[in-house]
């Protein structure tokens, strides 16, 4: 690594530490009301963290990504509600948060072998088929009894984690806040470890050159296959954290409207960072209730505006930008994606 390659990684690294030191000071300056609030919205950076990673990294866009998010979600609610198959009345966090994680990885792992072993599909092809796929998924919980129908499950109790029969529920906001917090630094120290690392440059040569990368020998296809299967993972985590604290999933959590709206988070983020997407989604949900004052009903036309704006004019996000511009050594020339 060069002088100024290095700079640049401790200057990014020390950028990083700082936002979340911020983020752990927060409750300092926020009411128990924002708190909650927060806890919810980082749940949300922890999905858009998940996307950022296939789609700025390894070129792979979904228009169906909360399949994975809403799988994770029922997957906990199912387990914390006693409602398993031969596991009924008994309850689990620990088992529940274990499903999050497993079942959308097992359903992308699938998936994608189809995707990508069997017609190759990519850039807008992908996209359409996986919005597809989350129309279907929607329609068939909206149908299907054992997980509530259009009524989808409540009462679905926090995250407890209580062992040998103790019972230790977070449901305060302080210790909630944190919870999710340090499982949101979790998340970005794994997913950053990735990116960074020779697996993370082969993913970005994909997602510049997926036929030369193929030339040089790599596995393209398998690249992608386990970059969407860790990002389906990492999805459903962030849903079984969502409904242990909000109680209620229903089919709209695994449709085609939350996999737009994470998609306007990346984008405005920027999807070339992780924490960018992260902060993204965070500042965009804090910004819809002003967005609906200031348009009223139009409010959503706003949002899908400032959207393509960004792509065309931004392809880094707003934030992305203002990222980029802090972390670069001064008088450096920013020539690439990052």
């Amino acid at each position: 690594m060069t002088l100024s390659a290095q700079f640049f990684a401790d200057r990014r690294n020390r950028t990083d530490a700082l936002i979340w030191v911020g983020f752990l000071a927060l409750p300092l300056v926020l009411g128990e009301w924002e708190v909650t609030q927060i806890a919810q919205y980082l749940t949300y950076g922890i999905f858009a963290m998940s996307l950022a990673l296939i789609w700025g990294h390894c070129g792979l866009m979904s228009f169906g990504h909360a399949v994975f998010f809403g799988l994770g979600a029922y997957a906990m609610s199912l387990s914390t509600l006693g409602m398993l198959p031969g596991l009924e009345g008994w309850t689990s966090s620990y088992l529940g948060i274990a499903l999050a994680l497993a079942v959308p990885a097992v359903f992308a792992n699938l998936l994608g072998r189809f995707l990508f072993y069997g017609r190759g599909l990519q850039g807008a092809q992908l996209a359409i088929v996986m919005l597809a796929v989350a129309v279907i998924a929607e329609r068939l919980m909206a149908r299907w009894p054992y997980t509530g129908g259009m009524n989808g499950l409540m009462s679905v109790p926090p995250v407890n984690l209580g062992v040998f029969g103790a019972d230790i529920e977070i449901f305060d906001p302080l210790p909630l806040y944190y919870l999710t917090l340090f499982a949101a630094i979790a998340v970005y120290i794994i997913l950053e470890s990735l990116v960074r690392s020779r697996r993370g440059v082969v993913m970005r040569a994909v997602a510049s050159d997926e036929a030369r990368t193929a030339f040089l020998g790599y596995d393209t296809r398998a690249v992608k296959l386990s970059a969407f299967t860790i990002s389906a993972a990492v999805a459903g985590f962030a849903g079984a954290l969502f409904v242990a604290q909000f109680g209620f999933v229903s089919p709209p959590l695994i449709g085609f409207g939350l996999s737009t709206e994470v998609l306007i988070w990346v984008a405005l983020g920027g999807r070339h960072g992780l924490l960018t997407a992260f902060l993204g989604a965070i500042i965009v949900r804090l910004a819809e209730n002003t967005l609906a004052d200031l348009l009223g009903p139009a409010w959503l036309l706003g949002l899908g505006l400032l959207f393509v704006l960004c792509v065309i004019f931004l392809p880094r996000g707003l934030l992305g930008e203002i990222y980029t511009r802090l972390t670069l050594p001064r008088g450096t020339a920013d020539t690439g994606q990052r």
